[in-house]
């Protein structure tokens, strides 16, 4: 039995929610959002409570409960409030600026890199080494913020990179003479 399935999402006052067929819509205050579910579960709205339930008891099934329960959560949550990753820049010399629709990011290369922000997507930069990236979907947001992490990922001996809030680097040891 899946303990992440087996919970029911409540929907918050404000926040409404309706299913046709294998797609469940929610409306709120920040927006609208959809999801297609598998053949493999089945979704239900009844006195503000989405319930998903598996169709039989195979493998793919039981998977596919737990995922898209959390899907739904997701869902609720973004129409609600926002989601936000926060990402650090450390090395020397290495800054990001906001202009316009566009992520300017020196990072070291011969070149700036011009990183475009999706539709959608609001990204800030409180401080030079500072970026913070906000949006309602969340696998939207964990995308665009692993997108920007990959240009300079934290390497190894000294740390430098672009590395997600309170992420640990473990340091290796330098060569000895």
């Amino acid at each position: 039995m899946s303990r992440i399935g087996k919970k029911p999402v409540e929907l918050p006052s404000g926040v409404s929610a309706e299913v046709k067929g294998q797609t469940i819509e929610v409306k709120g205050p920040k927006g609208t959002q959809t999801f297609t579910a598998t053949d493999d579960v089945t979704l239900a709205v009844n006195d503000n409570v989405i319930t998903v339930t598996p169709r039989g008891n195979s493998k793919r099934a039981r998977q596919q409960w737990g995922m898209s329960r959390t899907v739904v959560s997701n869902l609720v949550h973004g129409v609600q409030n926002t989601f936000k990753k926060e990402l650090e820049i450390q090395g020397v010399g290495y800054r990001a600026q906001v202009q316009g629709n566009t992520l300017k990011l020196n990072l070291g290369y011969s070149h700036d890199v011009d990183f475009e922000i999706p539709q959608g997507i609001t990204v800030v930069c409180p401080k030079p080494t500072e970026i913070v990236v906000e949006g309602h979907d969340a696998q939207q947001v964990g995308q665009v913020a692993a997108n920007i992490r990959d240009w300079r990922r934290p390497e190894p001996y000294k740390g430098k990179g672009i590395r997600y809030k309170g992420e640990y680097i473990f340091q290796k040891e330098g060569k000895k003479k």
